[in-house]
């Protein structure tokens, strides 16, 4: 197999409740997509009232709400970081998934739609 050139490097945020969670899987998946793209996790929110300042902050490029929130917290969470960053790309992890089907199956979801998300225009 050729091997793909990197795609570009993304400065990612997580809101998860559980943040040593969210840095291990996103490490993984990190681990996993590094020949395609560079992508650094650069903080977590553990509220929703986290989110505002740590985009401020950090102007990431994405940012990842857990399964742990429902769709409608998810949609708040992103409108929130719409308003300060127009352009970043937003993905809910479906609902539940963490708990129903373990973190492996995270890291599989993240592997296979992330690549997905950062090469849409």
């Amino acid at each position: 197999m050729a091997e793909t050139p990197q795609k570009g490097f993304y400065r990612i945020v997580t809101v998860n409740t559980a943040p040593e969670r969210a840095k291990r899987l996103i490490g993984r998946m990190v681990e996993a997509l590094k020949d395609r793209y560079t992508i650094i996790h650069v903080d977590n929110c553990e509220t929703i009232e986290e989110v505002e300042p740590k985009v401020k902050e950090h102007q990431p490029d994405v940012l990842f709400c857990a399964s742990m929130w429902t769709a409608e917290q998810s949609t708040a969470v992103f409108e929130i970081a719409r308003k300060i960053r127009p352009g970043i790309k937003t993905h809910a992890i479906p609902h539940g998934l963490q708990v129903e089907r373990g973190p492996d199956a995270i890291v599989e979801y993240l592997v296979e739609n992330v690549p997905k998300l950062l090469d849409e225009e």
